[in-house]
């Protein structure tokens, strides 16, 4: 799982049937201290977020079972919105 926050959406019109029903959403990974590192994903919003949202992502099978789409094609999923983020200097 990483941080990340939500820069953009994805319209597709033509893609894979198991992605049918989903929002597809551009996030760029956070480091510690909730600055972009420079590399982006595309993931599926499992929680209703929005852009310029600090977000969970989940990837890989973890990513899948938070759909309920087990054997789909999603590789991450936005699985929280974070409301605050504490770290020790």
């Amino acid at each position: 799982m990483y941080l990340g926050k939500v820069i953009g959406t994805v319209v597709s019109t033509s893609k894979n049937e198991s992605l049918s029903g989903t929002k597809l959403l551009v996030v760029a990974r956070l480091t510690e201290k909730l600055i972009p590192d420079g590399s982006t994903q595309v993931v599926v919003d499992t929680v209703g977020a929005g852009n310029g949202e600090v977000v969970i992502v989940s990837c890989g099978s973890s990513a899948r079972q938070s759909t309920g789409k087990d054997h789909s094609v999603i590789d991450a999923a936005i699985v929280g919105i974070v409301d605050t983020v504490e770290t020790v200097n």
